[in-house]
């Protein structure tokens, strides 16, 4: 799992360093985004959903959510 520290980054700073993330992976890994940004637990789900990946885990931590990642192409 390669995990996004993406905390203290405001949209769309998570969901850029994602995507940048899943080029880099190969189909199949699963990257985890950390972030403390509200609306990357809205926004990253909606690109993740029209981008054909898988959404694993939408989970608030704390003082982060924890965003989990599946790479399927």
């Amino acid at each position: 799992m390669v995990v996004v520290d993406a905390r203290g980054s405001y949209c769309p700073g998570p969901l850029m360093e994602m995507i940048k993330t899943l080029k880099q992976v190969e189909v199949g890994e699963v990257v985890e985004v950390l972030s403390s940004d509200e609306s990357s637990a809205k926004d990253i789900p909606e690109w993740v959903k029209k981008a054909g990946h898988e959404l694993v885990e939408v989970k608030k931590e704390e003082d982060y959510w924890r965003i989990v990642v599946k790479k399927l192409k």
